[in-house]
């Protein structure tokens, strides 16, 4: 009876697929964070308030919307 084994190179490029999707991911969120800060701190204050924001929240909001979790 035969079994069929994966390889050892078949193995280290499932792996290094993982590695490099969980790197363009991080990028991705990283470069929305960026984008969002900049074009929250591209706003007004009273824009800002009209979104029911403070500048000291911009980052916070910035986090958020790339990452999806609250930060403490």
């Amino acid at each position: 009876m035969a079994y069929a084994l994966p390889s050892a190179a078949s193995m280290a490029g499932t792996a290094g697929q993982g590695f490099v999707a969980r790197l363009r991911e991080a990028l991705h969120r990283r470069k929305l964070y960026t984008r969002t800060l900049r074009e929250l701190n591209g706003l007004t204050t009273r824009e800002l308030s009209d979104l029911g924001l403070t500048r000291s929240m911009i980052t916070r909001v910035a986090l958020e919307a790339a990452y999806g979790k609250a930060v403490s």
